[in-house]
């Protein structure tokens, strides 16, 4: 917004801050005011222009609010190369500057540049601090409109460019600009031996903090600018390196010593400008400020106290040590300043402090290098070339730089020849191309870095060659060819649009870049003369400047993502970063297990980003996905039962757990979680623990953020208790102590349990004390940190009025932003999130039942992204959206459609200013509100607490039930969805199969021996209302239908595959016959023969894994194999099957009323794989393998669970192996676990896990087997061990996957 006037401030107080289309009004107070009028008591003198109408319209009355001559400036043709330049006669403080048009006219601008400079030359264009470039102007000849500089200009010229001016009018002109004196010291350093020695007074006092300021401005791009040396002769220093400054440490001063890197900050810092630099030390930290830059970093212990600070030179000229091989600074300072001393001050002095060597001067002597910048296709500059050749042959030379790959650098035809040259920039290299002999050239590399090089083009006596950078040693390429001559043109950096074809043609791409220095046959080129018109002929660019950018200086790349750039564009490389986007700004993982289980995914390795786009990196943990809870587990280095073992003469054992995350990773993933636990647990044998009740514990605990606080209580008891969970229930060893192994005894004894207080985790240290007496033993284990919930992943709130909302304070995305959030509503439209500021804004709403509109405005106007949907939104299912902004573009996606992208503009307004509350829900008018529910709102990585803030609002309820509707798709196989306050669960007891969402197949190997029953009967006790099994089991149970399905594995043929049995004779049977097809048998009239069904589906003893259904309705039967073509069959029995009494896998032992043939193949038994069995809702092989105890089965021989019967898990194993951190984003970033993606002591703790399961369940195996011999029924059968091994005939692999540590045992279960 432009102004009329100064802006106002209270009482005393100054105003420093409106600028752009924006206005910010910073008021600051004291006694320095820096507005004085600069321009109106120049003289005509101090005022220059590019042209004037007439001699009334000169620059020299272009002052504010003056009426003389023709009441301002208006040059003789208005366009964009004209300018107004003003020199204030000396280097002077601008803080503001003001326009108005020309008096009584109709000319004006409408806006313009802003240009400064100390020498009138080598300009600088002033840009505010969110990169806006140009000024608004005036709207009328009469009106002032005044733009405070965010940052005051310290300059002696200023020159005003035109941009636009009055389409009614032409350019006119009247201006003021605004500041104060400005003083300095200066010195200039001829990079050569001249240096600055300051050393304190011997025995000054030390002191923590230190201070260095200064201004330098240089040509060179390297340079050693100051070194900090110590007593022991270690160096801080702070040097000039391809236009960047170091900071760099070295132990000692010589050739040998190693420069360790600390800091590196700015850009094109060699541009003869002056940068500002302090260095401020605080006891083992610095902060290093370039301009507006600041960085802090932890310098070595080795530098101590200050022993003297060298300015200019790499070594002191009267010094024997050999210097450090870096160049000296060649440049000027300003203002050095150490400690509050002015150093140059004592210099002039000539004070014992400091020491002066070499060629300084007290001025600052600067040569004039007048830069050329070409901005692109209309981008030119003509120069002539010679008239007469000359013996000495024809030469060219030029400095260009630049940031693209690509571009003409310059080109000339031969006449005579008939041909053309060209040298021109490709993929950074220099190629020179004669068209007439098709010789190219290609020299240097990496050309493209935004430092000057040199290039030389030459030809004499035959030889033609192109030398780059040759001062640094570059490169040089030299071929015979005829001799060049520019007879009439040369053209650097493109052609004029209109150009003849036979003069000048670009079949490249245009340069955009800045040139100087150039040459033609060793004579310079004066560019002024062409900035006059005088000489040659240009379009398109800038004369008198280099208006380069460094784009990644500072960096807007996040999370560590490279900066990359061309002339007009940055870009941001996030390859091995985890986050994506323009700017590696938004995380590619989810921030918990509990969101990788809603998106389908199973247990596994994968990353987790707790706070998304923040700044805590992501860390890799197993989530275990249980049907009940999801699990994360963070293993440390030692989850093993370990012996204590004393050292000789050390009174107590000490260990330290480390975890693979960094510190701030787990307190976040302990905070954000609904509830954590670790094991804690010591086995003891005469060593004592706390020493309960009332002594010093000889044993504690150190847990908590590190290092971690002392706990004196044990796993299940509660923090200060100084108890044991034994002491806690009442049940210890002996009553008068509150843990087991305080009673001192011989026998082995333990406290063990859970530590679930969220402060006291992880567990950081174990301290044992009673350990070194001669009978004292001990073992002790702190299991893996295992924590479930997330505490913002459902944090909801539900808004049942248009009108109701919640607010929260001022979002702050000022240069990136991203907002994440799920939804479900039936409402087909309503504003979701809203933020307010004078003229910014954001706002995220659902526009239709079809669209989500992302919207917002930073200063430029706004800007709207949206995403359509094919399905309604509106439909009561959870959505999710996710918006991100930052300097280059915004983005919005809607559930997994594709991502929608608007480009911001490239020179404009980037910074985002909110100053109102931030509504959610709704907006400050209360117009458009949002009916529904909004869950896990997150801002720039933080979960704002909708659930708190709802419960003291009306209109909005904390939390939002009904989860089913969205989720209930990821429970397969008949599995049921039932819901949860926080989430659902997958009810699978329906279901054949098992796992979190019914997925994992039930298998079993089965030997020849193997045999399952289960028995129908009427009354099975203990099973009526029971979920486990279906309500209706009863032995005269009547059929009219059957639903059959299982899936196998076998090379045995023939082979029973399923029995099932009546007490009225009748009977249903699937087997593979001698041909290795498969048989369904019915038998539905007792009187008659089984009628036999035979698919035409081969080889299904091959090994491999097949699948079957059969479904019978009343006469008509469904048999199908596989995914192949489903066959139809006709039963000629009309009958019901009832009376069903059993059903049988495997080997029939009661062969009593079967079949002759039937009874000689379940003789045989079944070797091989069955898998998820069901028959009707009856789960026979997943009742015998998870519910043996009470379910209503008899199992004979060994019964082995595998995994056997997952066709897909060899597969998807190797597709789970290929997912790592270093995969492309859209890979990493799919949730599926990363299975291999951990380091070798995370695999070796995943390894010493499986190893203490399957002990586990050895162990509960073998007590199965004992309770299970007590059994009246299957007293006399004999116990088989437990076995891992494979039939020899069975060609498949049952064992897990190395990470499968939940289903990698086999269980048997014997008779």
């Amino acid at each position: 917004m432009s102004t009329s006037g100064p802006p106002l401030c209270a009482a005393n107080g100054s105003a420093i801050g409106t600028f752009g289309t924006k206005r910010t009004t910073v008021c600051f107070h004291g006694p320095e005011v820096c507005d004085r009028q600069l321009v109106a008591s120049l003289p005509q003198s101090s005022f220059r222009s590019s042209s004037q109408l007439s001699s009334s319209h000169a620059p020299g009355f272009a002052k504010l609010n003056r009426r003389d001559g023709a009441g301002g400036w208006s040059p003789l043709i208005s366009d964009r190369h004209q300018w107004l330049e003003i020199d204030l006669g000396k280097r002077t403080r601008i803080t503001a500057i003001a326009t108005q048009g020309r008096y009584g006219s109709s000319d004006w601008l409408t806006s313009y540049l802003l240009m400064f400079s100390d020498t009138g030359h080598n300009w600088k264009q002033y840009r505010q601090e969110d990169s806006l470039g140009s000024f608004p102007g005036n709207s009328n000849a009469d009106s002032v409109v005044q733009h405070q500089l965010q940052q005051p200009v310290i300059a002696r010229f200023l020159r005003l460019v035109p941009l636009d001016w009055n389409p009614s009018g032409r350019i006119g002109l009247r201006l003021e600009t605004y500041g104060c004196p400005y003083t300095s010291d200066v010195m200039s350093f001829d990079g050569s031996s001249s240096a600055l020695v300051y050393r304190p007074n011997p025995g000054s006092r030390e002191t923590s903090r230190d201070v260095l300021t200064l201004k330098f401005k240089t040509l060179t791009n390297s340079g050693m600018v100051l070194q900090v040396e110590e007593q022991e002769g270690h160096v801080l220093s702070l040097e000039l390196d391809k236009g960047k400054l170091l900071l760099l440490f070295r132990k000692g001063r010589t050739l040998s010593s190693q420069a360790k890197h600390l800091i590196s900050l700015g850009g094109l810092l060699d541009d003869q400008l002056w940068h500002y630099v302090k260095v401020e030390r605080h006891s083992s930290h610095l902060n290093l400020t370039v301009d507006k830059l600041t960085e802090r970093v932890q310098i070595p212990a080795e530098f101590t106290h200050t022993e003297q600070l060298r300015v200019g030179s790499v070594d002191d000229p009267t010094s024997q040590r050999p210097a450090i091989s870096t160049k000296n600074f060649h440049g000027c300072l300003e203002n050095l300043l150490y400690n509050n001393l002015n150093l140059i001050e004592l210099a002039k002095k000539k004070d014992h402090r400091v020491t002066v060597w070499g060629n300084v001067t007290f001025s600052c002597a600067e040569s004039v290098s007048v830069a050329v910048t070409l901005f692109g296709s209309q981008s030119f500059l003509q120069l002539p070339g010679r008239t007469v050749s000359s013996p000495q042959g024809m030469s060219v030379g030029f400095q260009f730089r630049t940031w693209n790959k690509v571009g003409l650098l310059l080109t000339f035809n031969l006449p005579q020849q008939g041909g053309g040259v060209w040298l021109y920039l490709s993929e950074a290299k220099l190629h020179l191309q004669i068209h007439k002999t098709g010789k190219v050239i290609t020299t240097g590399a990496a050309l493209n870095d935004g430092q000057w090089h040199s290039v030389e083009l030459s030809s004499r006596q035959g030889r033609l060659s192109v030398v780059v950078d040759r001062e640094e040693g570059g490169s040089t390429q030299t071929i015979s060819s005829f001799p060049l001559v520019v007879e009439r043109s040369i053209f650097f950096g493109g052609c004029p649009a209109n150009a003849a074809s036979q003069e000048c043609r670009n079949p490249f791409n245009a340069f955009q870049g800045c040139m100087r220095s150039l040459t033609v046959d060793n004579q310079d080129l004066d560019l002024i003369k062409v900035q006059q018109r005088q000489l040659g002929n240009y379009s398109n660019l800038q004369i008198d400047m280099c208006g380069i950018i460094d784009r990644c200086s500072p960096s807007r790349c996040e999370h560590g993502g490279r900066c990359s750039q061309s002339w007009t564009i940055f870009h941001c490389n996030c390859s091995d970063t985890g986050y994506s986007g323009a700017t590696c700004h938004s995380s590619v993982y989810e921030r918990s297990c509990e969101a990788y289980k809603h998106n389908g995914n199973t247990s596994g390795y994968f990353y987790i980003d707790v706070d998304g786009s923040g700044m805590i990196k992501p860390q890799l943990v197993y989530c275990n996905m249980t049907e009940q809870k999801t699990w994360m587990m963070i293993h440390h280095n030692n989850t093993e039962l370990t012996r204590v073992q004393p050292g000789p003469g050390v009174d107590q054992h000490l260990v330290h757990f480390s975890y693979p995350s960094e510190e701030e990773q787990l307190l976040a993933a302990i905070s954000q979680s609904q509830q954590c636990e670790q094991e804690l647990s010591y086995r003891c044998r005469k060593s004592r623990l706390l020493n309960t009740p009332e002594g010093s514990p000889f044993s504690w605990w150190l847990g908590g953020p590190s290092p971690g606080r002392v706990q004196t209580y044990w796993g299940g008891a509660h923090p200060g208790s100084q108890q044991c969970a034994c002491g806690l229930q009442g049940n210890c060893v002996d009553l008068q102590h509150y843990c087991n192994c305080d009673a001192d005894r011989s026998e082995w004894t333990e406290d063990a349990g859970l530590v679930t207080h969220k402060e006291s985790l992880p567990v950081r240290s174990l301290v044992l004390g009673d350990v070194h007496r001669p009978d004292s033993e001990g073992v002790y284990r702190v299991g893996p940190l295992r924590c479930h919930g997330d505490k913002n992943f459902w944090n909801a709130a539900f808004f049942d009025k248009e009108t109701s909302y919640l607010h929260f304070p001022t979002f702050h995305g000022e240069l990136s932003a991203d907002i994440s959030f799920l939804f479900k509503t039936t409402a087909s439209s309503g504003v979701f999130l809203e933020n307010l500021g004078i003229k910014d804004f954001i706002r995220i709403e659902l526009s239709s039942s079809s669209r989500v509109v992302f919207s917002l405005d930073v200063g430029n106007g706004p800007l709207q992204v949206y995403v359509n949907s094919s399905i309604p939104l509106n439909d009561n299912r959870w959505h999710r959206v996710r918006a991100e902004r930052n300097i280059k573009e915004a983005t919005l996606r809607l559930d997994d459609l594709p991502v929608a992208t608007q480009a911001a503009p490239a020179d404009g307004h980037f910074s985002l200013q909110l100053n109102s509350q931030l509504f959610i829900g709704g907006t400050a008018s209360r117009q458009k509100g949002f009916r529904g529910c909004i869950r896990s709102l997150q801002l720039n990585g933080a979960t704002l607490d909708l659930e708190e803030r709802a419960k003291i609002t009306p209109g909005v309820r904390p939390g939002c039930p009904g989860h089913c509707s969205s989720y209930g798709s990821l429970c397969h196989h008949q599995g049921r969805c039932v819901e949860k306050d926080n989430g659902f669960h997958c009810d699978c007891s329906q279901s054949a199969y098992s796992g979190v969402f019914c997925h994992t197949e039930v298998s079993a190997s089965f030997r020849s021996e193997t045999s399952l029953s289960y028995i129908f009967k009427e009354p099975f006790e203990g099973f009526r209302n029971s979920s486990v099994l279906p309500s209706s089991v009863y032995s005269d149970l009547t059929l009219k239908e059957e639903n059959v399905s299982l899936s196998f594995r076998t090379t045995q043929s023939p082979a029973l595959l399923l029995h099932i049995s009546s007490s009225h004779g009748k009977h249903l049977a699937l087997l593979i016959n001698k041909h290795e097809k498969l048989e369904v048998r019915y038998k539905l009239d007792s009187s008659r023969d089984a009628e036999v069904l035979c698919s035409s589906m081969r080889n299904l003893a091959n090994g491999q894994l097949h699948s079957v259904t059969v479904q019978r309705r009343a006469q008509a039967v469904l048999v199908q194999v596989d995914e192949n073509v489903r066959e139809y069959f006709n039963l000629t029995a009309d009958g019901d099957f009832d009376g069903i009494k059993s059903l049988e896998l495997g080997r029939v032992y009661n062969l009593d009323h079967m079949d002759p043939h039937l009874a000689r193949l379940a003789s045989l038994g079944f070797t091989g794989c069955l898998s998820v069995v069901q028959f009707n809702s009856i789960n026979p092989l997943k009742a015998a393998l998870l519910h043996p105890d009470t379910s209503p089965v008899h199992i004979t021989g060994p019964l082995v669970q595998s995994s056997c019967g997952s066709a897909a898990s060899a597969k998807h194993h190797a597709a789970e192996n290929t997912h790592h951190l270093s995969d492309q984003p859209g890979s990493v970033g799919s949730g599926q676990p990363l299975v291999n993606a951990i380091r070798t002591d995370s695999a070796l703790i995943g390894g010493v896990i499986a190893v203490v399961i399957f002990v586990a369940v050895a162990v509960l195996a073998i007590t199965a087997r004992f309770l299970y011999q007590r059994k009246d029924t299957f007293q006399n059968q004999e116990g088989k061990r437990v076995k891992r091994e494979e039939s020899p005939e069975f060609p498949f692999n049952n064992q897990p996957h190395s990470q499968d540590v939940s289903s990698g045992n086999p269980k048997e279960y014997f008779i």
